[in-house]
């Protein structure tokens, strides 16, 4: 899906195409943002990388989110509760306008989950909106979510900024979809630069800030941080690790860096030998952990040996959490009995577009040879490396995502075998027992019996090995000092970013 003329005009805009200026970082009012690339496309329901959901954050509001602390807040929904009686979801919808001046309505939150639920979809949170059972829409402010069965996490999936509520009717087809965000979508040079003006009908009154916005794409991270320093641009994403040390020491400039996004491993359960387990343990306990995060992160991260639950998470668990501690001899015996002591030979997808999956991807080479693995590297550009992966045209491939929320059910995405494919997860491992116990966490209201349902996903997950997990890493944004009022959000939120910009101001 391309932001089109006639899906720009659809969405509300009001200015034709023009040809973008290089410069606008000096504009009063005018916030220049630097991408790490241009958005693969726009689509409101899809997963499409940080940069794709960054502008989508600018465009969109679902009906909950989170605020710059991480906190669970009220977006077109003022207000939420479960009803005791049938456990159904209940959003009270707050007086909101689209971005055509239509009033956002039960209605069109009602055709939103359709649409992502609909058999043909391909978005991200499909299955999940499928457990609903019916929508009932008993005024235009009031929405009832009846599920398949109790969903304790109901209010954070309604917080994902991958299920943001479009106009009724707006979405069809490879149309963007019309939201109610801070921003309205006004022209574009395909592959450049997307332009936005403020929404003058937000409902947060006196936001946004900003009168216009403006993001460029800099796929050269050197030349993104260039932009910076000399004032192209005033903000930026995916600061790279080598240049945070020159920022933190530029007067000029500040950097906000958070813990929570991670480097993993994922496979083709289709393509041999990465269908066996043992195979995918192998090649996690052949792993050196540390040199990643000194070599891709420059020191700025931590190493992964398990599943990506955070040490300050009331679900981590310290011996679960260093499972897969670099054992060159325990790889080499799960070889063995799979059969391959010989070892084998395999393509790992990354791409270059991006100096952290390169490099990570050149040290899981290095290390997989020395148990034998002899590992050739395929490094297209981000676009073709999302297409490959939401295809299952790969054998095995690194990957670098946040979990949707600090809470482990927002590990689903990545670990669920029985989710729409898409390429933060691996291709063809289903794995029931583990969707089972995902499911059963995500029912569960007692918080101790969630614990130990968890425990054993955890296990599970450990023993058959859908995702190998590499390294935290520190995920930074950076900007002009005269910027006020953005902010990098905590942990797995940092992705959601975006979102604070209707409260960003440059003075």
């Amino acid at each position: 899906m391309r932001l089109s003329r006639r899906s720009l005009i659809a969405a509300g805009a009001a200015l034709p195409f023009l040809r973008i200026p290089a410069r606008a970082a000096t504009t009063p009012g005018k916030l220049v943002f630097g991408l790490s690339s241009y958005p693969p496309n726009l689509f409101p329901w899809a997963n499409a990388g940080t940069a794709a959901e960054t502008a989508k954050l600018a465009m969109f509001r679902g009906l909950l989110g989170y605020d710059a602390e991480g906190k669970l807040r009220g977006e077109l929904a003022e207000s939420w509760e479960r009803d005791p009686k049938d456990g159904a979801w209940v959003f009270h919808l707050r007086q909101a306008q689209f971005h055509n001046d239509d009033p956002v309505t039960s209605a069109d939150v009602a055709y939103t989950v359709e649409q992502i639920a609909t058999a043909q979809s391909t978005a991200y949170l499909r299955t999940e909106m499928q457990g609903i059972a019916k929508i009932e829409t008993p005024d235009p402010r009031t929405v009832r979510f009846v599920t398949k069965q109790p969903v304790a996490t109901f209010p954070l999936l309604a917080a994902s900024s991958f299920l943001p509520i479009c106009a009724k009717g707006s979405a069809d087809g490879n149309a963007p979809g019309i939201g109610a965000g801070p921003f309205v979508p006004t022209s574009e040079e395909r592959g450049v630069a997307i332009e936005f003006k403020a929404f003058d009908k937000y409902y947060r009154p006196g936001l946004p800030k900003l009168k216009a916005l403006r993001m460029v794409a800099y796929q050269d991270e050197n030349l993104r941080v260039a932009a910076l320093q000399t004032g192209d641009v005033d903000l930026i994403e995916y600061v790279p690790w080598q240049s945070m040390s020159t920022i933190e020491q530029d007067a000029k400039l500040a950097l906000q860096t958070t813990n929570g996004p991670f480097m993993y491993l994922v496979f083709n359960g289709k393509a041999p030998p990465f269908g066996d387990a043992r195979v995918r343990n192998a090649i996690a306990y052949a792993i050196r952990r540390e040199e990643i995060v000194k070599a891709a992160f420059f020191g700025r991260g931590a190493p992964m040996e398990g599943i990506p639950i955070p040490d300050n998470s009331p679900f981590y668990d310290a011996e679960r959490a260093h499972h897969w501690a670099y054992d060159p001899a325990k790889a080499k015996a799960l070889l063995k009995e799979a059969g391959l002591a010989n070892g084998f030979s395999a393509k790992l997808l990354a791409t270059a577009q991006y100096g952290m999956h390169k490099d990570t991807a050149t040290l899981v080479q290095q290390h997989l040879a020395e148990i034998g693995i002899a590992v050739e590297l395929v490094l297209p550009d981000w676009a073709t490396r999302v297409n490959l992966g939401n295809r299952g045209q790969y054998e095995f491939a690194v990957g670098g995502t946040s979990a949707d929320s600090n809470d482990p059910d927002g590990l689903a995405p990545v670990l669920a075998g029985n989710l729409t494919p898409s390429y933060v997860r691996s291709y063809g491992i289903e794995i029931p027992r583990l969707d089972q116990l995902l499911a059963a966490g995500r029912a569960e209201f007692d918080e101790a019996k969630r614990r130990a349902v968890y425990e054993e996903m955890q296990d599970v997950a450990l023993a058959q090995a859908p995702l190998v997990g590499l390294a935290w890493r520190s995920q930074g944004y950076a900007m002009s000092r005269r910027v006020q009022g953005f902010h990098n959000m905590p942990g797995a939120l940092s992705f959601y970013s975006g979102t604070t910009f209707e409260d960003t101001d440059i003075v």
